[in-house]
């Protein structure tokens, strides 16, 4: 669904009215008119676009795995973590629409690992197509900001794990 404005000349400021059934309906849809602004002006500040339906997450997925499969030591189930995380994000978004998670992931990781670097997840039909041919992009920026969020949250978690970690107890031969 698009909302289109009308009425305001190019340029101009102008006010968006919002009703709601209630006070919760209508605080719901300020957020998500506020988180829509939002998407719009990065993607007006910021032209570049990435392909949208867990098609980026995956192709990255891959190439850090191939990755992981080049690295020894504790580095590479570092990196391998990293990799299943991006990989998982798809199977999220395949579950909130309702699918069959497995199966779905299942068959875009099979894509990209042929070389099908957009194959995404189709979520109105249930199944992997291309999202260059569905046009089906996200905001550049909005997707570096999720990645590094996210990366920036999970290298705390390791930060916090190496603090709590006891030393090992002394035995007494």
């Amino acid at each position: 669904k698009a909302i289109q404005f009308s009425g305001c000349a190019s340029g101009e400021a102008c006010c968006i009215v919002l009703r709601g059934a209630s006070q919760h309906a209508l605080d719901e849809a300020e957020r998500s008119l506020h988180d829509a602004l939002a998407v719009l002006y990065q993607t007006i500040s910021e032209t570049r676009v990435v392909y949208g339906g867990g098609c980026t997450e995956m192709e990255m997925g891959v190439h850090v795995l191939e990755l992981a499969s080049k690295t020894e030591g504790k580095e590479a189930l570092a990196i391998e973590a990293f990799a299943k995380a991006l990989m998982a994000m798809p199977g999220i978004l395949s579950e909130n629409g309702g699918f069959d998670a497995a199966e779905l992931v299942g068959n875009l990781r099979a894509m990209h690992q042929k070389g099908h670097a957009d194959a995404g997840l189709d979520l109105s039909k249930g199944v992997v197509a291309s999202m260059s041919d569905l046009r089906i992009c996200e905001s550049y920026r909005s997707k570096l900001s999720q990645l590094c969020a996210a990366t920036e949250a999970a290298e705390q978690v390791v930060r916090v794990d190496n603090i709590i970690r006891n030393a090992p107890r002394q035995r007494n031969a």
